[in-house]
Protein backbone atom coordinates (compact mmCIF):
# COMPACT_ATOMS: atom_id res chain seq x y z
CA UNK A 1 0.00 0.00 0.00
CA UNK A 2 1.44 3.40 -0.83
CA UNK A 3 1.96 5.74 1.96
CA UNK A 4 2.20 9.06 1.59
CA UNK A 5 2.55 11.94 4.40
CA UNK A 6 0.47 15.07 5.79
CA UNK A 7 1.55 18.09 7.93
CA UNK A 8 -0.81 19.83 9.57
CA UNK A 9 -1.14 22.76 12.12
CA UNK A 10 -3.78 23.15 14.92
CA UNK A 11 -4.61 25.09 17.77
CA UNK A 12 -6.22 24.37 21.02
CA UNK A 13 -8.05 27.28 21.43
CA UNK A 14 -9.72 28.69 24.70
CA UNK A 15 -11.38 31.91 26.01
CA UNK A 16 -12.47 33.10 29.17
CA UNK A 17 -15.83 33.70 30.77
CA UNK A 18 -15.84 35.54 34.29
CA UNK A 19 -13.62 32.72 35.99
CA UNK A 20 -14.26 29.78 33.52
CA UNK A 21 -11.47 28.93 31.41
CA UNK A 22 -13.53 26.93 28.23
CA UNK A 23 -11.72 24.85 25.89
CA UNK A 24 -13.47 24.88 21.79
CA UNK A 25 -13.67 21.45 20.36
CA UNK A 26 -15.62 20.91 16.85
CA UNK A 27 -17.48 18.20 15.99
CA UNK A 28 -16.01 16.67 12.82
CA UNK A 29 -18.32 14.51 10.10
CA UNK A 30 -16.42 11.18 10.58
CA UNK A 31 -18.20 11.54 14.53
CA UNK A 32 -14.88 13.02 16.44
CA UNK A 33 -15.05 15.74 18.63
CA UNK A 34 -11.40 17.76 18.15
CA UNK A 35 -9.91 21.55 17.96
CA UNK A 36 -9.10 23.59 15.35
CA UNK A 37 -6.96 22.24 12.83
CA UNK A 38 -5.75 22.19 8.77
CA UNK A 39 -3.16 21.17 5.92
CA UNK A 40 -0.18 23.69 5.91
CA UNK A 41 -0.07 24.89 2.46
CA UNK A 42 2.83 25.71 0.15
CA UNK A 43 5.42 28.00 1.86
CA UNK A 44 2.84 28.73 4.92
CA UNK A 45 4.46 29.05 8.83
CA UNK A 46 2.86 26.19 11.11
CA UNK A 47 0.90 29.36 12.97
CA UNK A 48 -0.33 31.05 9.71
CA UNK A 49 -1.46 27.64 8.84
CA UNK A 50 -2.92 27.51 12.41
CA UNK A 51 -4.79 31.19 12.17
CA UNK A 52 -5.82 30.35 8.63
CA UNK A 53 -7.46 27.36 9.62
CA UNK A 54 -9.40 29.09 12.67
CA UNK A 55 -10.53 31.44 10.75
CA UNK A 56 -11.87 29.41 7.64
CA UNK A 57 -13.20 26.64 10.05
CA UNK A 58 -14.71 28.93 13.29
CA UNK A 59 -14.34 32.40 11.89
CA UNK A 60 -12.42 33.31 14.94
CA UNK A 61 -9.38 35.61 13.96
CA UNK A 62 -8.46 37.26 17.86
CA UNK A 63 -5.86 34.81 18.76
CA UNK A 64 -3.36 35.07 21.22
CA UNK A 65 -0.69 32.47 21.10
CA UNK A 66 0.24 31.07 24.49
CA UNK A 67 4.24 30.91 24.50
CA UNK A 68 5.86 27.76 25.87
CA UNK A 69 3.31 25.68 23.98
CA UNK A 70 3.94 23.30 20.73
CA UNK A 71 3.09 20.10 20.86
CA UNK A 72 3.31 17.42 17.95
CA UNK A 73 1.25 14.72 17.40
CA UNK A 74 1.42 11.82 14.80
CA UNK A 75 -0.80 9.14 14.01
CA UNK A 76 -1.84 7.04 10.44
CA UNK A 77 -5.73 6.55 8.58
CA UNK A 78 -6.41 5.20 5.50
CA UNK A 79 -8.01 7.14 2.58
CA UNK A 80 -8.49 6.39 -1.28
CA UNK A 81 -6.48 3.16 -0.91
CA UNK A 82 -3.50 4.75 0.65
CA UNK A 83 -1.84 4.76 4.01
CA UNK A 84 -1.60 8.65 5.36
CA UNK A 85 1.13 9.57 7.77
CA UNK A 86 -0.37 12.91 9.42
CA UNK A 87 1.96 14.82 11.72
CA UNK A 88 -0.20 18.07 13.58
CA UNK A 89 1.53 20.41 15.43
CA UNK A 90 -0.70 22.18 17.71
CA UNK A 91 -0.15 25.86 19.90
CA UNK A 92 -2.34 26.79 22.48
CA UNK A 93 -3.84 30.09 22.30
CA UNK A 94 -6.61 32.72 23.88
CA UNK A 95 -9.87 34.40 22.43
CA UNK A 96 -11.96 36.74 23.21
CA UNK A 97 -14.85 35.56 20.63
CA UNK A 98 -17.34 33.74 22.14
CA UNK A 99 -19.31 33.11 18.47
CA UNK A 100 -18.47 30.59 16.13
CA UNK A 101 -19.25 30.79 12.38
CA UNK A 102 -18.68 27.05 11.66
CA UNK A 103 -17.50 26.21 8.04
CA UNK A 104 -19.07 23.24 6.11
CA UNK A 105 -15.95 20.90 7.33
CA UNK A 106 -17.57 20.39 10.83
CA UNK A 107 -21.25 19.69 11.63
CA UNK A 108 -21.50 21.52 15.43
CA UNK A 109 -18.67 23.03 18.16
CA UNK A 110 -19.13 23.74 21.63
CA UNK A 111 -17.39 26.01 24.81
CA UNK A 112 -16.44 23.77 27.27
CA UNK A 113 -15.30 23.78 30.76
CA UNK A 114 -11.57 21.73 31.16
CA UNK A 115 -13.03 18.23 32.65
CA UNK A 116 -16.26 18.30 30.19
CA UNK A 117 -13.73 18.94 27.17
CA UNK A 118 -11.65 16.35 28.40
CA UNK A 119 -14.24 13.61 28.45
CA UNK A 120 -16.00 15.15 25.20
CA UNK A 121 -12.53 14.80 23.02
CA UNK A 122 -12.76 11.19 21.14
CA UNK A 123 -8.94 10.72 20.52
CA UNK A 124 -6.58 9.91 23.49
CA UNK A 125 -3.96 12.20 21.39
CA UNK A 126 -6.74 15.12 21.86
CA UNK A 127 -7.04 14.47 25.67
CA UNK A 128 -3.14 14.32 26.25
CA UNK A 129 -2.88 17.85 24.31
CA UNK A 130 -5.70 19.15 26.79
CA UNK A 131 -4.02 17.82 29.72
CA UNK A 132 -0.84 19.59 28.55
CA UNK A 133 -2.34 22.84 28.06
CA UNK A 134 -3.86 22.84 31.31
CA UNK A 135 -0.93 24.40 33.62
CA UNK A 136 -0.41 27.39 31.32
CA UNK A 137 -3.96 27.82 30.43
CA UNK A 138 -4.91 27.94 34.15
CA UNK A 139 -1.83 30.31 35.05
CA UNK A 140 -2.75 32.67 32.33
Amino acid sequence: MQEITERSSGIVLFREDGNKKLFLLLHYPSGHWDFVKGRIEKNEQLKEAALRESKEETGITDIEFIDGFEEKIQYTYQYGGKRVRKEVIFFLAKTKTKDVTLSDEHLDHVWLEYDDAFSKTTYQNAKDLLSKSKKLVFAS
